[in-house]
This record gives structure tokens, C-alpha cells and sequence, in this order.
């Protein structure tokens, strides 16, 4: 039998009853990192062996765990904290799993995306989970501009050394507040709400994050006809009257049209 198994993502506490008797039960644990797998074992007295299971040998990684199955051996599979496949390895060996019909089951445990989406005070009646943004800024955008047509809170995770330029684009694509938590479940967790660039800058840049933006927010400026304003007549009118393209672009995002659609018809209006 593979047992996946949800582990902390961040206090140790979390880590349920179900959870240890099944790593206690196992003859083999397969985690994503084994220094972080030895130290939860060892915090419950868990004697294990330990072997890799990461991005980079999750399809040999895979082979092994089914050679484990078919010989008798019980195993789990866990990440370095939270879920298995969500944003982690796991679904290569699972797949695997399901194609030979062998058993598996799965042990459910924290998900930083859930605990964010609450956090946030966004509805949670629907959402969507998109994991991380490409690291390169182009190809941030570009993935950024095809989650727009979601109108739903849309949820990213995203590490300290990039969060900063994230949250920048974001808050030029989406609507305020954005909220964005941070070290969840740890002693210093917090969830902040950014309103403007400025709030970006006062971010403590430690631990990992996840981000939520409440894009459902335009259905609601919708119900109040504000999309029903002419855009182009007042861009027109404020271009008459000799007003910078930042004020105009400033004044365009109060009045509810997204940024990159007013940046781009007052350059054509301009021409």
C-alpha cells in the first residue's frame, strides 16, 4: 500500500494522530527532502528508512516506490510540508499507481492554499489555485494576463526572493486589496492586504507566502453600472484638458477599468 501523506507547513502540532500511525506502520517514507522528513520522524520517535523523491528523480523515484509495492512493502509518500502534488512531486508516481491498480490512500494534512483563501475574507465559495508564477518577469506577465478572464479569488504561492515583483504586477492586473499571508501556521504568521505599491515595500521579505486576489471584485463593479461609464469619452476629455497620462491612468483605475487596458487606449487616443 503508498499512503500520501499531508505533513505540517510549519507547526509540528499540526501533524496528525492518523498521520504518525501510518509513518510508525510503513517500511519505507519517501520524501521530498530527507533532512526535513528525518526531523519530523524523529520529533514522533520514528525510525524509518528515508529515501528522495523530488522534481528532478520523481520519475526513478517512481520505479522504486512501485518495485516497493509489488515486492509487499507498505510506503509513504510525503513533501517537504503540506500536501503531496500540490505544487509538489507526487502525481508521476500516483499515476503509476492508478495505471498498475495497485492501492493507495491518502492521509490528508494542512494545505497553505486553504489556510491563504481564509485568511484572505475573500468569498470561498469557488477560487482557483494556480501554484507559482514563471520566475522570469515576461513570461510572469504573460501568464498573469490569461488568469484575468477568472473571476473568482485566484491563489499563487510565491517565495521571498520573488514576492515583491510579484505582488507589483499583480496590483497593475487585479483589483485591491490583495492579501497575502505569510509564514502560515508559524509564530510569526500574519496576512497583510495590499492597497498600493507602497504596502509592497513595508512587506518583511522571510519565510513563504501565498498570495489571494479577490477578482470576483469586478463582477461587483459591474452590479454597480460602473463599466457602463465611456471610457474613451473621458480619456478624450481629460486629454483636452491637457491631464498627464499618469493622472489619466490613475483616474481610470478609480473608475474601474484595469490598467493595462486604459495604459493602452490612452497611447492609442494620444497617436
Amino acid at each position: 500500500m503508498l499512503y500520501i501523506i499531508g505533513t505540517p507547513i510549519g507547526n509540528l502540532s499540526d501533524l496528525s494522530k492518523r498521520a504518525v500511525e501510518t509513518l510508525s506502520s510503513v517500511d519505507i517514507v519517501f520524501a521530498e527532502d530527507t533532512r526535513t522528513a528525518l526531523n519530523l520522524l524523529n520529533s514522533q520517535g520514528i525510525k524509518k528508512p528515508c529515501k528522495s523523491y523530488y522534481k528532478d528523480n520523481e520519475k526513478t523515484a517512481a520505479e522504486n516506490i512501485i518495485e516497493c509495492l509489488l515486492n509487499g512493502d507498505n510506503a509513504a509518500l510525503i513533501s517537504e510540508a503540506g500536501m503531496p502534488c500540490i505544487s509538489d512531486p507526487g502525481a508521476v508516481v500516483i499515476k503509476e499507481v492508478i495505471k498498475k491498480g495497485l492501492p493507495f490512500e491518502i492521509i490528508q494534512g494542512p494545505t497553505a492554499l486553504i489556510h491563504g483563501l481564509i485568511a484572505s475574507g475573500f468569498s470561498g465559495s469557488r477560487f482557483y489555485f494556480h501554484g507559482f508564477l514563471p520566475h522570469k518577469e515576461k513570461d510572469k506577465i504573460k501568464e498573469i494576463q490569461n488568469l484575468l478572464h477568472i473571476k473568482t479569488p485566484v491563489i499563487f504561492y510565491e517565495s521571498p526572493y520573488r514576492v515583491k515583483e510579484t505582488l507589483n504586477i499583480l496590483l497593475d492586473y487585479f483589483p485591491a486589496p490583495i492579501a497575502v499571508t505569510r509564514e502560515a501556521t508559524k509564530v510569526y504568521e500574519e496576512t497583510i492586504y495590499i492597497n498600493s505599491k507602497e504596502d509592497i515595500e513595508n512587506i518583511t521579505v522571510k519565510g513563504e507566502f501565498v498570495i489571494t486576489v479577490n477578482n470576483i471584485k469586478d463582477e461587483q463593479k459591474e452590479e454597480k453600472n460602473i463599466t457602463s461609464l465611456d471610457y474613451e469619452y473621458i480619456i478624450k476629455e481629460m486629454l483636452k484638458e491637457n491631464i498627464s497620462s499618469k493622472d489619466i491612468l490613475k483616474t481610470m483605475k478609480i473608475l474601474g477599468m484595469k490598467r493595462n487596458e486604459a495604459y493602452n487606449l490612452i497611447n492609442q487616443l494620444q497617436a
